[in-house]
């Protein structure tokens, strides 16, 4: 697409004496800055084109050569690559939304399976109810009030209406609905005032630390603000802190690397490189498994076989981009993976901790 260039030979944005199209000093490409609209966007369009090439270009070699892009853009060979800082965020950012789509479709199927009765529950829990009634286990001061649940369903019954899983008062259903809404760990308290105020009675040596207190604090802001939920949308939380999590995390993995391969005597920031590529391929690789299996019939049954072709895949592209990269024997990455693997699933379950802490506590 052809470029409209300013005929004056310095730069517009630094005033640097001009040798060519792009500023040495700034590197502005010396455009007309009055072009109409069609100009603008032609350029706008190039831009687009340029990353979108670049992306490809890149992904190529991520893909089928394992561990030779980052000996490529270590060498130099730069300008036809993305950044791997960008082309992380812009793959994790499809793979996150993929994960999370998935994971929300599955929770909306189970909750529209539950949302309704059918008149066979309504009959099995009236069954319950006048158990409840006969047994003299029950306390008399709770009989009246199954019996006025009892007739509700009968209502129901007689109607041919529904009735929603909240409204089935089902006596034999072991569940303490209360522990329901909170989140793990926490007092069995009904209010956050009523948890405080028991916490003043007890001596000092048994009352919660500052860590508990906090805790249980979050955990009736949940159960205000999300009712029966509160457990699950402090999960869902957690779940969206993944992403930064993992950004963060890329720094320790490739000190990780730096450790398990220290006798390669390469610095840090290649490890680091070498980490942004290998993430990459493992978001692009599982992004593709999991579109696969949304488009894949549920009868089919290939969703096992997916996964373990996703996990045997990820395990001979690691070794293959270590041995490349690292240019170390058969046995001898085979022996770093495993250990380098079980440095970095600590490493990873000890940053889950700390994400489910943060998510309690701030």
């Amino acid at each position: 697409m052809k470029k409209h260039y300013r005929k004056e030979d310095d730069c517009a944005n630094c005033g640097a004496e001009l040798k060519g199209k792009f500023c040495h000093t700034c590197g502005q490409e010396n455009l007309e800055l009055k072009e109409n609209f069609g100009h603008m966007m032609t350029h706008a369009i190039s831009d687009y084109f340029h990353f979108d090439h670049q992306f490809f270009h890149t992904i190529r070699p991520l893909v089928s050569q394992p561990g030779k892009l980052t000996i490529e853009y270590m060498a130099g060979r730069r300008v036809q690559y993305l950044h791997p800082v960008k082309m992380y965020i812009f793959i994790s950012l499809v793979y996150f939304l993929l994960l999370f789509k998935s994971g929300h479709n599955e929770q909306k199927a189970n909750h529209n399976n539950n949302k309704q009765q059918t008149k066979k529950d309504l009959v099995a829990a009236n069954k319950n109810l006048d158990s409840a009634l006969k047994s003299n286990d029950v306390p008399a001061i709770v009989k009246p009030i199954i019996e006025r649940e009892k007739k509700k369903n009968d209502e129901r019954l007689k109607n041919g209406s529904k009735a929603s899983r909240e409204d089935v008062f089902d006596f034999g259903e072991e569940k303490d609905t209360k522990r329901a809404k909170k989140l793990p760990g926490t007092s069995r308290d009904s209010t956050y005032e009523g948890y405080l105020s028991n916490q003043a009675k007890l001596p000092a040596d048994k009352k919660d630390g500052w860590l508990m207190r906090n805790y249980n604090e979050k955990s009736y802001i949940y159960q205000n603000k999300y009712g029966e939920k509160a457990r699950e949308m402090f999960f869902e939380d957690v779940k969206h802190g993944i992403p930064k999590m993992m950004f963060l995390l890329l720094p320790l993995c490739a000190l990780i690397f730096k450790i398990a391969f220290w006798r390669n005597k390469k610095y840090y920031v290649e490890h680091l490189i070498f980490t942004f590529h290998l993430h990459c391929f493992i978001f692009l690789f599982l992004a593709i498994i999991m579109l696969l299996q949304m488009i894949t019939p549920n009868g089919w049954g290939l969703d096992d076989w997916l996964d373990f072709i996703g996990f045997i895949g990820i395990i001979w592209y690691l070794y293959r981009a270590l041995r490349v990269f690292y240019q170390r024997s058969r046995w001898r990455t085979i022996s770093k993976i495993f250990g380098a693997g079980t440095m970095y699933f600590l490493t990873f379950s000890f940053c889950i901790v700390v994400l489910l802490a943060i998510t309690a506590l701030v």
